[in-house]
């Protein structure tokens, strides 16, 4: 077979594959926009779940999602960006342990949100912190779930700043903490917000690490930090298992709620990286 034939498979094989995997996503959007649509109303944002599909809403899910967003947001970022500016800035290469945590931080960004999941149950929900099955639980796991992403993204963001804008600054008399608050943060920004906000939309769509630690399936109540909660992907696999269809509609109406909260981060991202992106 001449090496023209195999590059042509090749590509005939990658654009099956395409078309498949659009094919099906295509699909599952079509079918869940027709069930979803009729759903969505006043009820959906304003009724707690119920026996009766009729009278079923997710507002106690969706006010856990905004909550776990909230608190994701005050946890995760400053973390990560603290961190990412002590390796980018402050970290020795040649020290043993900058260089075990760096090993570490790569290799969490890789590990499957279940484990993160079973880690917290062990730790957060049942061991030395004992928190209980509460919302803040679930926001300290799905933080340590999307620290790795805002790590290394902000990491990307401060690389990116020019060595020159440092050596302008402290050759002007600046400190080095100076140059960082006042130079390189700024500049970094774009970077920073984009990857964080990214992280958390998927944080925020989690539901194996909910799930396991408990969080409830069926809450008729407003959550609260120190409280019993659900979850919006939690509520949508409650429904889905039912066999009313009235129930299934409701699912699909809750996933194009859900799906509508990622894209707007996903918007607002995409918003700040082409606002403040800067080209050295």
């Amino acid at each position: 077979m001449s090496r023209r034939t195999k590059s042509r498979l090749f590509v005939g094989f990658m654009v099956l594959s395409l078309a498949v995997s659009f094919g099906t996503l295509a699909w599952l959007l079509a079918t869940t926009l027709l069930e979803g649509v009729p759903a969505i109303d006043g009820k959906l944002f304003t009724a707690p779940p119920s026996t009766q599909p009729e009278e079923a809403g997710a507002r106690p899910a969706i006010l856990a999602t905004v909550y776990l967003g909230v608190l994701l947001l005050a946890m995760a970022v400053p973390v990560g960006v603290a961190t990412a500016i002590y390796l980018e800035e402050y970290a020795r290469k040649e020290r043993w342990y900058n260089r075990l945590l760096e090993l570490n931080i790569q290799n969490l960004a890789a590990v499957p949100a279940i484990v993160y999941g079973i880690l917290g149950l062990a730790f957060v929900v049942r061991g030395p912190v004992g928190l209980g099955r509460v919302l803040l639980a679930g926001a300290i796991i799905l933080t340590l779930v999307v620290l790795p992403t805002v790590i290394i993204a902000s990491r990307e963001a401060i690389r990116a700043v020019p060595d020159s804008i440092r050596q302008g600054g402290l050759a002007l008399g600046a400190t080095k903490w100076q140059v960082i608050w006042r130079q390189v943060l700024p500049a970094s920004i774009p970077g920073i917000a984009t990857g964080s906000i990214l992280a958390l939309s998927r944080a925020v769509g989690e539901t194996a690490p909910l799930l396991l630690i408990g969080a409830l399936q069926y809450v008729a109540f407003d959550p609260t930090v120190l409280g019993a909660f659900t979850a919006l992907p939690v509520q949508i696999y409650t429904w889905v298992k039912l066999p009313d269809p009235e129930f299934q509609s409701l699912a699909a109406g809750a996933i194009l709620v859900l799906l509508a909260i990622v894209l707007t981060m996903n918007a607002v991202a995409i918003f700040l990286r082409n606002r403040f992106r800067q080209d050295w």
